[in-house]
């Protein structure tokens, strides 16, 4: 009889420890994770969308030679933030030793160099990851919004007139999903610092004042980290009520131009939740958009994290889903910013039409998805021929007041004209 493979007993140890450290409880151990590696098939087709270019932050990306540059930066970062709390390192740290556990459970795939049961000097150098990258993010966010100034005016990042050039390139690093920091780091600084006096909401206004200033009052409630933050903040309407009934079939509607030549009237809805779609009474309500440089980027790593994320939703997906169909060519996006649907701040429309085909790719609808059962209601009413034709007479003769006179001057003489026949026969 041969003597056993070496690496046939190898691969058995192996898999039996791995059976040994299976958590007794799959479910709790998914929801535990909420920061992914996005995988290659997806990240290749567009890299820099989904890989930091100015800074990392967390595990997964430290140490890339190309962000090198910003980690003096977070250093002093660390230094500052410190002396103005009045407050040595050991207490912040200390409270970070606290959650550890839940800091490391938060990353899907982190490398043994990081981890607890990995290599020496792991568990220390993940916590000085934490704190550091932390504190930098704090930092970033209150300069770039204005609640402190108190950096030296020669300051290459933070004084406020530089952070304004320099947010634009480190803002889309903050929001892709490898990039994301757990929310737990910066609650914990933040409580440390303020003896616990900031209330709940204080970093959810800190992000949400920067990425959209002045407009966010609700509360977002707990999040997972910056995406998340922002994902919830898109979503803040109360969803519909989901009509089974008119949810069967494929979610497919025509374009906007499409849609208001068959009488359909597009209007901006009364809230900028993606949620907030409807249709009632011939009259389709979209949420308004702002499409700028970061759109793509952040719309890929929220569609990548509803894709890996256990129990988080779909909305987002499912929005843009729903707009590669009304947004067919340029002349949609033209008549949505019209109506003030789609703020373009990208450039030209075909650009903002690009975009969108180009997010649809990573998309899919849910079944039951109540996007379906408001396409199903505007099919419903395009395929009905007099609201058709009653569209086409508008925009045919009412369409101006010069059309309206011709009309009602063709009548008028038409009138005559049967008037005076109608004389005529009688006369004779």
């Amino acid at each position: 009889m041969p003597p056993p493979d070496p690496y046939e007993t190898n691969w058995i140890v192996q898999v039996n420890e791995s059976l040994k450290c299976m958590p007794t409880d799959e479910q709790q151990y998914w929801k535990k994770r909420s920061i992914y590696r996005v995988p290659a098939c997806v990240t290749d087709l567009n890299r820099k969308s989904f890989q930091p270019q100015a800074v990392s932050f967390g595990p997964y990306h430290h140490g890339e030679i190309h962000l090198h540059t910003m980690e003096d930066h977070k250093r002093r970062a660390l230094i500052q933030f410190l002396r103005r709390s009045g407050k040595p390192l050991n207490p912040f740290l200390e409270s970070l030793r606290e959650v550890a556990r839940d800091l490391e459970e938060s990353y899907d795939a982190l490398d043994l160099e990081w981890r607890e049961d990995g290599s020496e000097g792991a568990a220390d150098r993940f916590l000085k990851l934490m704190i550091t990258d932390g504190c930098f993010m704090l930092e970033i966010l209150r300069t770039a919004t204005q609640a402190l100034d108190d950096y030296e005016p020669d300051d290459t990042i933070f004084y406020t007139h530089r952070m304004l050039s320099i947010m634009p390139y480190i803002w889309p690093d903050m929001l892709m999903l490898e990039n994301q920091l757990p929310m737990l780091v910066l609650d914990r600084l933040v409580t440390v610092e303020s003896d616990g006096k900031e209330d709940d909401e204080y970093i959810n206004r800190l992000i949400l004042n920067y990425c959209f200033p002045g407009k966010h009052t609700a509360r977002i409630g707990k999040c997972l980290h910056v995406l998340d933050v922002v994902r919830k903040s898109l979503l803040l309407h109360e969803k519909p009520k989901l009509d089974k009934v008119g949810c069967e079939g494929l979610l497919s509607v025509r374009s906007a131009t499409e849609l208001k030549k068959h009488g359909i009237r597009l209007k901006k809805s009364k809230t900028g939740s993606l949620t907030d779609i409807s249709f009632a009474g011939g009259v389709l309500s979209l949420p308004e958009i702002v499409v700028e440089k970061a759109t793509e980027s952040m719309f890929l790593n929220l569609i990548a994290f509803e894709r890996f994320h256990v129990g988080t939703g779909n909305e987002v997906t499912s929005y843009i889903y729903f707009m590669d169909y009304i947004i067919d060519n340029e002349c949609d996006v033209t008549l949505l910013h019209t109506l003030g649907i789609v703020l373009n701040v990208l450039g030209s429309d075909r650009e903002t039409t690009e975009l969108f085909h180009s997010l649809a790719k990573y998309t899919a609808i849910e079944p039951n998805s109540s996007l379906i059962a408001v396409c199903n209601k505007v099919n419903e009413y395009c395929n009905k021929p007099w609201n058709k034709w009653r569209a086409n007479l508008i925009q045919t003769y009412f369409r101006s007041p010069w059309a309206l006179l011709s009309l009602i001057a063709a009548i008028f003489l038409f009138a005559l004209t049967i008037i005076q026949t109608v004389y005529t026969v009688l006369g004779d």
